[in-house]
C-alpha cells in the first residue's frame, strides 16, 4: 500500500500554478495524461507533495485530499456506516489505480485511491 496522502488543488490555469508553485521549490514528479497537455500533475518538494487538477471555469471543490487506502470498497462501505456521503462508487481508472469519493464532516471531498 502507499501509505501517503496528499491535497489537490483545482486550478483554472495549471501552467501558471504549476510555474508558481516551481517558484517555491516545488518540481513535477507526475502528470496525467502522460504526453501533451497534462490535466492533472504532482509536483514534490522534499517530503510534501501537491497536485495539480484542471478544473477549467468550475471552482466547486477547489480543494480535495487524495488518502491511499488498502481497500477502496471496503473503506468506502465503512465510512458510509458512519454517515460519510457517497460521491462516486469505487472505479478502475485508466492509470491503473481504483478510486472512490466521500465527503469528510466538513463537506470537503476526499477521494480513496488503492493501485490496481
Amino acid at each position: 500500500m502507499h501509505d501517503e496522502a496528499f491535497p489537490i488543488l483545482s486550478v483554472r490555469d495549471l501552467t501558471a500554478t504549476r510555474a508558481f508553485y516551481e517558484q517555491l521549490g516545488f518540481s513535477q514528479t507526475y502528470q496525467f495524461p502522460p504526453e501533451g497537455e497534462p490535466g492533472f500533475v504532482t509536483t514534490e518538494r522534499g517530503g510534501s507533495s501537491i497536485g495539480l487538477g484542471s478544473s477549467g471555469e468550475s471552482r466547486e471543490d477547489a480543494f480535495s485530499l487524495w488518502v491511499y487506502v488498502d481497500d477502496v470498497d471496503a473503506t468506502l462501505a465503512a465510512l458510509g456506516t458512519s454517515g460519510a456521503p457517497v460521491v462516486s462508487e469505487p472505479e478502475d481508472q485508466p492509470w491503473g489505480e481504483r478510486v472512490a469519493r466521500t465527503r469528510d464532516p466538513q463537506g470537503n471531498l476526499v477521494i480513496l485511491g488503492a493501485v490496481l
